[in-house]
């Protein structure tokens, strides 16, 4: 089968189309003959070789989010999975190819009017949208801001806290288009990459969720309120710098916090709940899912190079072309 796998770290061109063997299921496992393929900021940050403490290799196929439909299972896995349409998380590779292996055990069967593109562009990032909030303590009337707001996190959380009762959801993305497109989706007031551009957006905010990270990290702690909550759920722009934390220490009696989350820390059942209502309310229409282009698997270099240029408005989403 065809897949997509690292040949050089760094840029998108040291991706490449390859062969390898069509994978069989083991005990536990399914099959899935893929349809669409969600492509995120994490696989950008494994292909640049961010993350090559973690052991990954040249060679290694990128893509955790799939959607398609089961062929084979296992030893042990329920044979009624076989022929259903299933959204699967499958880690941090595997997912950039025509077919993966998916544990049985995250499956989600597909809500009967949605497409697996809509399914890998709400899927992750409605969840970790929604357990950033939730690690952040965020209460109805809070007012948030949201870092990044314009890639499928970004987007998510503007919903989520839009539908939790916000008392004001700021944003902070890169041109008055953008703004435009995510005050539709609930966003209050709209700012540049600095925080500034609005006179009457809030002076603070009791929660800051921060899908950049990066140098520009520690300005953003002088717009908490006190006792206000910032929570990083990605880092698109790098670690920030070492000394990030001195931001807060200069404001000690505002009790600020800071917090990092990644989604491996939440029991898989209750990520799977999560997400399986994400998908029914999107269904339903109760949650826009944006889709930014569909384009063939063949083109993932294209797809990463749109993502490092900031082209993206919500989520790449790529489709194995078989003959």
């Amino acid at each position: 089968m065809k897949a997509v796998a690292i040949q050089a770290f760094g840029r998108p061109e040291g991706l490449a189309v390859i062969e390898v063997p069509d994978p069989s299921p083991a005990a536990g496992q399914v099959l899935i003959a893929i349809e669409a393929i969600g492509v995120g900021g994490v696989d950008a940050v494994v292909r640049s070789g961010a993350v090559a403490a973690y052991g990954f290799k040249e060679g290694h196929i990128l893509g955790g989010e799939i959607a398609g439909t089961v062929t084979a299972v296992g030893e042990g896995v329920d044979v009624s999975w076989a022929g259903r349409r299933v959204w699967a998380f499958v880690g941090l590779g595997g997912g950039y190819a025509e077919q993966a292996i998916a544990p049985a055990a995250g499956l989600l069967p597909l809500p009967a009017n949605m497409s697996a593109v809509e399914a890998v562009t709400l899927g992750s990032s409605g969840m970790v949208a929604h357990f950033g909030l939730r690690h952040a303590r965020f209460a109805p009337g809070e007012s948030v801001l949201v870092r990044g707001a314009a890639g499928g996190i970004g987007i998510m959380t503007v919903q989520l806290a839009t539908r939790g009762g916000a008392g004001a959801v700021a944003v902070t993305t890169s041109s008055a288009e953008r703004g435009d497109r995510l005050r539709k989706l609930g966003a209050t007031h709209v700012l540049d990459r600095t925080g500034e551009g609005d006179a009457d957006a809030p002076t603070g905010y009791d929660v800051i969720i921060d899908i950049v990270a990066g140098a520009d990290l520690p300005s953003f702690f002088t717009r908490l309120n006190p006792n206000g909550r910032m929570v990083a759920v990605g880092a698109v722009a790098g670690h920030p710098p070492a000394d990030f934390a001195m931001e807060m220490f200069t404001a000690f009696q505002k009790s600020m916090s800071f917090a990092t989350f990644s989604a491996n820390t939440v029991p898989e059942s209750d990520r799977r709940t999560v997400t399986a209502d994400l998908l029914t309310a999107a269904s339903h229409g109760e949650l826009d899912v944006v889709v930014h282009e569909v384009l063939p698997l063949e083109q993932a270099v294209l797809a990463h190079q749109k993502m490092e240029a900031g082209e993206v408005f919500g989520r790449i989403v790529l489709t194995p072309t078989r003959s």
